[in-house]
């Protein structure tokens, strides 16, 4: 089964994905009841809106508690992109929320993932390395910081970023998703290492995952494809 046919069919297909061994607290098993591959509604309480839940996708990161680090670039290339997060708790009158920890993991300009490879899922093997994938812990102003690169597309979505957010504990809070404005995208793919790829096949809105709406995941982008972007966005959990 190829990556589009797993988008198409859903989490039904994590099947065919082997159980990982038991995890630690800073490992846990993400908390996805209910998670579908389109956003379960989001609900409004003060003056923020809870943040849309969404699969975390056939390739999450295998033990995100030995990734801790605000680089996850690697030796991936492509546009410099820095990722400001802010984590708000929607059940504290929508206050930082501070301890939270925060991964994230995304594709390179290629469209692959590491930790996984050499089967119809992705071709390439990166099943040996870890590039593009992190964990930080949220400031007293509900932020984590992470320096990467724009992430690429692969066929069936559109570009974005997966996001997992446990408390300090370890519980799980939120898995979503972010997404990008096309139009930065499209200059970002027509150069540099994005080009021999080509544009994005797949619009937000045709995307399974942001086609019923990207209002609580749209992300802010400054910044150009020849100094870089800083991408801004803030979660609001159910803390």
């Amino acid at each position: 089964m190829d990556r589009k046919d797993f988008l198409k069919k859903g989490l039904g297909s994590l099947a065919i994905i082997p159980l990982f061994a038991a995890c630690k607290e800073t490992d846990v098993t993400p908390d996805t009841t209910g998670t579908t591959g389109t956003n379960t509604g989001s609900t409004t309480t003060g003056s923020c809106t809870t943040t849309a839940t969404e699969t975390e996708g056939p390739f999450p990161t295998k033990t995100p508690g030995s990734l801790v680090t605000n680089d996850i670039a690697s030796d991936r290339t492509g546009t410099k992109l820095t990722v400001k997060i802010t984590i708000q708790n929607k059940n504290n009158s929508c206050a930082a929320l501070s301890g939270a920890l925060v991964d994230i993991w995304h594709c390179d300009a290629a469209g692959n993932y590491s930790e996984y490879g050499g089967t119809g899922m992705q071709s390439t093997n990166y099943t040996n390395v870890h590039f593009l994938r992190g964990r930080q812990t949220t400031d007293a102003n509900g932020l984590v910081t992470f320096t990467s690169i724009y992430p690429g597309w692969y066929s069936g979505r559109a570009t974005h970023i997966h996001v997992h957010v446990y408390n300090s504990s370890g519980k799980s809070l939120l898995v979503t998703q972010i997404a990008f404005p096309e139009d930065v995208s499209k200059v970002v793919y027509a150069q540099g290492v994005y080009a021999s790829h080509g544009q994005a096949d797949t619009t937000n809105a045709r995307d399974n995952v942001f086609s019923d709406g990207t209002s609580t995941e749209m992300s802010t982008l400054t910044g150009s494809a020849s100094a870089g972007y800083v991408l801004t966005h803030t979660i609001v959990v159910n803390g």
